[in-house]
């Protein structure tokens, strides 16, 4: 079973917070044989009364005593900052990054190791681990790890426990910082094939495809936003501007399409989860080829539109919608925008 994986009952938050020790302490496979060590030497010296044997074991002590001074150095001052990506995809891996401050002006950190750590409703589980060999006083640095989640929907972060094996490796130390945050993980994607434009009228199919090919006139330049196809891009003025800018085409026809969503009640959990995984994959390729995507289900309807917020809303809701909305997807031609403008058809 993977570790990661493992569910365990989540205790009480209020209790855990109030009742939570500041450290916690356990030795390692290397610690507890330094212990043994550390008490036959001093059943030796107690029974031998060698005074060498009295200097080594105070020697080993003052070690010990060392490891938790230095350990406790690096922990102390350090703040987690968790930043998660702008979009969240259930079933594949998502880069989140941990930013570790040391908030001390004089000690650097060393040997961090961060867990961060899930709740879902009464069991708690990590979702990924990283690490830090040195974080310098008074600076951060970023460290990241893969997050899959495995559902669509809600997730909750509830905390990140930071720990230390500095200096000797004898003792983990650690800590658990709150650092709670929610995110919305978006249905999974799967691969899907576009369907094409078909062109009732054979004459303004035939200009589209010349103007395509022959090149037309820009009318404006605007800048690129999630969604826009690579292929407008204008890539001689984005340079001299230092940003991406995207060229609207006099007479340019650009596909509106509108996912339909129904499902039978009775189908199965895992049909209806496929329906809408089907479905976000639709509105993230149609917006990515450049077209206008909207969303209509049994109760709500999401108005044409493209951009990164639309883009945004769209998966929200697919991410969000219950057994009742749940759907099978059927693209369907809304309008096909002519050079007078969109006339529907």
């Amino acid at each position: 079973m993977d570790p990661e994986r493992d569910r365990r009952p989540r205790p009480d938050p209020a209790l855990r917070s109030r009742f939570r020790a500041p450290r916690s302490l356990r030795a390692t496979r290397a610690g507890w044989s330094f212990i043994a060590i550390i008490f036959g030497v001093g059943f030796a010296a107690l029974n031998t009364g060698n005074n060498l044997l009295y200097l080594v074991l105070a020697l080993m002590l003052a070690f010990l005593v060392l490891s938790g001074l230095l350990s406790e150095a690096s922990l102390r001052g350090i703040r987690v900052e968790r930043l998660l990506p702008r979009e969240l995809f259930a079933g594949q891996p998502n880069r989140v990054v941990l930013r570790i401050h040391n908030a001390q002006r004089r000690v650097a950190s060393f040997a961090i190791t961060l867990e961060d750590l899930m709740a879902e409703g009464e069991t708690e589980h990590r979702s990924g681990r990283t690490f830090a060999l040195r974080v310098g006083p008074a600076m951060h640095t970023d460290r990241s790890y893969l997050f899959e989640p495995e559902h669509r929907g809600e997730h909750r972060f509830d905390r990140v426990r930071v720990s230390t094996r500095f200096p000797f490796g004898l003792f983990v130390k650690s800590v658990e910082l709150d650092a709670k945050q929610e995110c919305l993980a978006y249905p999974a994607i799967i691969e899907t094939e576009l369907q094409e434009e078909d062109h009732a009228n054979p004459h303004e199919a035939f200009e589209r495809e010349g103007a395509s090919r022959l090149g037309v006139d820009v009318a404006e330049l605007r800048e690129h936003i999630p969604g826009d196809s690579l292929g407008r891009v204008n890539w001689r003025r984005s340079l001299r501007a230092g940003r991406l800018l995207v060229g609207e085409r006099e007479g340019e026809a650009t596909g509106q399409i509108e996912v339909r969503l129904s499902l039978s009640p009775n189908a199965p959990a895992s049909a209806r989860e496929q329906s809408i995984s089907r479905a976000a994959s639709e509105v993230v390729a149609y917006l990515e080829s450049g077209r206008r995507v909207g969303l209509r289900s049994s109760r709500a309807r999401i108005p044409i539109g493209r951009g990164a917020g639309h883009r945004a809303e769209l998966l929200s809701y697919l991410a969000r919608v219950d057994a009742e909305d749940l759907l099978t997807v059927q693209p369907r031609r809304a309008s096909a925008p002519s050079r007078s403008g969109p006339n529907p058809r």
